[in-house]
């Protein structure tokens, strides 16, 4: 029996255009994203308020939905720039701002643009988003610290669209609203500008003796992702209208990746075929990229000591090497030929192509031939060809997938 829930929007990260062609590709039904200024990946690749046209017309032709990110505290001698974004991202044709400032919403509200408060907002009960409903938004993120069993509740008490995060990378502050990185370099995180500090290892140091204490095994301030792949049928009978990724930092081949699976895993609940089985390998493909191991979050109560990273980096199971690049694509016979620039490859192999154009496309060496010989090994200085059926393009980068020991 096919269940009767709504099928949730899957939503993906964006900081340049090989990352939006990676999410389109992968299946996200939208993509947000920011400008130069004022949202909260001020550090990640962002676009410039030109790009908004192209990105619209884009998605759109591929019947994506696109949300910019105006989500920092605004200042008052930024009011007439953030109001010149707004009248330009309606005029794109941009579909919705996620904004937690209020002068932002009262401005999306003056120029009828569709608006929704973002997780920094820390909405946590229906009737705060009551208040946000009155003020225009059609959409509230939920704070990170709610519980399923929360969410619930505040479903069933308002009509406003809820958005809640499914994976990536989680903050020891409240919503987000830290203070250390400001603190320690000036730096501010509600300017979207955080350096990330609590990710580090620290040392205390005891002033009277000198003494001192690595705390750095536990990396008490830095936590796992999230990642609700094993519980995602629970989110969607929550009534969650949108799943949002984190991670607009990261990598293309994170967001092509964590994309794919959860939509191959929201498409198979809805076919009545999301077995524990395949929650197990949707599992370990998301710890094929970068993670820093994965929590459930707040989804089941308070996160506990196990919840913390352990580790500065990844615990991602594989790593990109790159080994060279694309010099031609014949479409009719779907061959690649292909320039070894570093290192060496072989059959049985995995390979990624990474391109502006291209997106991110993941391919298997079952046989190719090398210097137009039929081969099982290449290397540096080696031109190969192999089938890929999947369009690639010219100086595309290419990149061997190597397992982590």
């Amino acid at each position: 029996m096919k269940p009767n829930f709504k099928k949730p929007e899957l939503m993906a990260p964006a900081g340049d255009w090989t990352m939006i062609r990676a999410a389109v590709n992968s299946g996200a039904d939208a993509v947000y994203f920011g400008v130069d200024k004022l949202n909260m990946r001020a550090k990640a690749k962002n676009f410039s308020v030109d790009d908004l046209i192209e990105i619209s017309k884009f998605c759109k032709e591929n019947n994506v939905r696109t949300y910019l990110t105006l989500n920092t505290i605004v200042f008052e001698e930024e009011l007439n720039e953030v109001e010149d974004i707004i009248i330009k991202a309606k005029e794109a044709g941009i579909d919705r701002i996620i904004c937690w400032d209020l002068a932002v919403a009262e401005l999306c509200h003056k120029h009828n643009v569709s608006f929704a408060i973002s997780t920094q907002g820390s909405i946590s009960n229906s009737l705060a988003a009551s208040v946000y409903k009155r003020l225009g938004a059609v959409r509230i993120v939920l704070a990170r610290e709610c519980s399923l069993e929360e969410i619930k509740k505040i479903r069933a008490n308002t009509d406003l669209e809820i958005e809640a995060f499914i994976h990536g990378a989680m903050c020891i502050a409240i919503s987000g609203r830290c203070f250390m990185s400001h603190h320690l370099f000036g730096q501010s995180a509600n300017r979207g500008e955080c350096v990330q500090p609590c990710r580090r290892e620290y040392e205390v140091i005891d002033s009277a003796t000198e003494k001192s204490l690595i705390i750095g095994e536990d990396y008490v301030m830095s936590p796992k992702d999230l990642c609700t792949i094993e519980f995602i049928d629970q989110l969607i009978e929550a009534g969650i209208d949108s799943f949002k990724i984190e991670g607009r930092k990261r990598a293309p081949e994170y967001v092509a990746k964590v994309v794919s699976v959860y939509r191959n895993a929201i498409d198979l609940y809805f076919e009545g075929k999301l077995t524990t089985e395949k929650k197990k390998e949707f599992l370990k493909e998301l710890e094929t990229v970068y993670n820093r191991g994965f929590s459930s979050g707040f989804y089941f109560g308070v996160p506990s000591s196990e919840d913390y990273a352990g580790v500065e980096g990844s615990k991602a199971t594989t790593r990109k090497v790159y080994v060279g690049k694309v010099l031609n694509y014949y479409k009719e016979p779907e061959v690649v030929h292909i320039l070894i620039e570093s290192g060496k490859i072989k059959t049985g192999d995995k390979i990624l192509f990474i391109g502006e154009t291209t997106g991110v496309v993941e391919a298997g060496i079952n046989e190719m031939r090398v210097n137009e010989i039929e081969a099982s090994e290449a290397q540096k200085g080696d031109e190969i060809t192999l089938r890929v059926p999947t369009l690639v393009r010219r100086n595309d980068k290419v990149y061997l997938i190597e397992s982590i020991s």
